[in-house]
């Protein structure tokens, strides 16, 4: 909410400036026409030694100034725009604290695990050379292997980049095992993309032999698909305006070109979204949060770094809830491999540590502890999230 007030106010801002400023060319072109106009009548005259007509244009100029009176029109228009900038810069330093060590913890990082992080995101990213400075300046290993994985990736995207598959396709048949495991059909894709690019392009010979060499074994499994790229071959020479003109979309392109990134990297171990970016990304919203609390707290003269829980949430947003957790509602603890959730036959969830409490060490049956129903601890099983 805070973010989307600061951005109708620099709006404002942008708007009122753009006001002004279409203001000031127009009194500027309506006072240079009457300038032009009186040297024009001046160079006109034909008598060089007259006075009289050369005063008499200056004086009927100055009345024409006078009404299209430049300060005037142009000191509303400059008034707004100053209102606006006086105000934006402090809704920005009221928005954005300036001040964020406050929400800083102490925190024993290991220090080598978070420079492989940061530069393996400008790997992945393709900053190649701002990957190298943080393992130079940092003293770290050189990570040899996840830069030259990284980097074959971007060889094959900016191959992509100009409908050139063929390193794509390599890449594809050397890992079509691991890509099959993870229930990919990106070979077809690409396949389905560099069909369609011969049969705009190139002979309906050659994109029929391309089909039957490279489509044809995908038929069993996908008909429908092939059933539509066939049926362009009775288009060819107008695609965009026949019944399969969405095959032509850029929009594959970028599909596919997402999708092997996305099979790269987890045939890398990595994850799709940088690590470091997601982690910056929920910093930063979960900030102004922190930040409130931390001047809650030092108003009330306590110290909220040295608690184990925040007294407040922290709401992020979806994408940054990767798995969820199970808090115990009878003894408040989280969840683990050790104490993991347990479903009861009345369908109500707590740890195994506090079932086992309520069976005294599984020796009774016991009543749950929200119902009137009762169960014993061979009746309940592990929940997995």
């Amino acid at each position: 909410m805070e973010l989307n007030t600061t951005k109708d106010a620099f709006d404002r801002v942008v708007k009122k400036q753009k006001l002004s400023s279409s203001k000031s060319h127009e009194v500027i072109d309506q006072v240079g026409h009457e300038i032009q106009q009186a040297l024009a009548q001046i160079v006109s005259t034909h008598d060089p030694t007259s006075l009289v007509d050369h005063k008499t244009i200056l004086t009927e100029l100055k009345v024409q100034l006078n009404a299209i009176s430049p300060f005037h029109q142009l000191e509303g228009s400059q008034k707004e725009l100053n209102i606006n900038l006086s105000k934006f810069p402090k809704l920005l330093e009221k928005t954005f604290n300036p001040d964020i060590s406050k929400a800083y913890r102490n925190v024993d990082f290991d220090y080598h695990t978070v420079n492989q992080i940061i530069a393996n995101h400008f790997y992945q990213q393709g900053f190649f050379d701002f990957g190298d400075s943080i393992i130079n300046e940092a003293g770290e290993p050189e990570t040899a292997v996840a830069k030259f994985q990284f980097f074959e990736m971007h060889q094959i995207l900016e191959a992509m980049k100009v409908r050139n598959l063929e390193p794509a396709l390599r890449w594809v048949y050397a890992n079509r095992r691991k890509l099959k495991h993870n229930g990919s059909n990106l070979e077809l894709k690409l396949h389905s993309l560099q069909y369609m690019e011969i049969l705009e392009k190139g002979s309906q010979a050659d994109a029929i032999n391309y089909a039957k060499t490279y489509l044809a074994p995908f038929a069993f499994l996908y008909k429908e698909e092939i059933m539509k790229l066939m049926g362009c071959l009775a288009y060819r020479g107008r695609l965009t305006s026949s019944p399969y003109a969405e095959l032509m979309s850029p929009s594959h392109w970028e599909k596919s070109t997402e999708e092997l990134i996305q099979q790269f990297c987890s045939l890398l171990g990595q994850s799709y979204n940088s690590p470091f970016g997601v982690a910056i990304a929920a910093g930063f919203e979960g900030l102004p949060t922190l930040l409130k609390l931390a001047n809650v707290m030092a108003a009330k003269k306590q110290e909220w770094q040295a608690m184990k829980q925040l007294p407040v949430p922290v709401e992020l947003g979806k994408e940054f809830q990767f798995h969820s957790i199970f808090v115990c509602p009878v003894s408040r603890d989280q969840g683990s491999e050790e104490n993991p959730p347990m479903l009861m036959p009345c369908l109500h969830v707590l740890c195994k540590q506090s079932i086992m409490k309520l069976s005294k060490s599984s020796t009774r049956t016991f009543k749950c502890p929200y119902c009137p129903a009762e169960a014993s601890v061979a009746q309940c099983r592990q929940l997995y999230f």
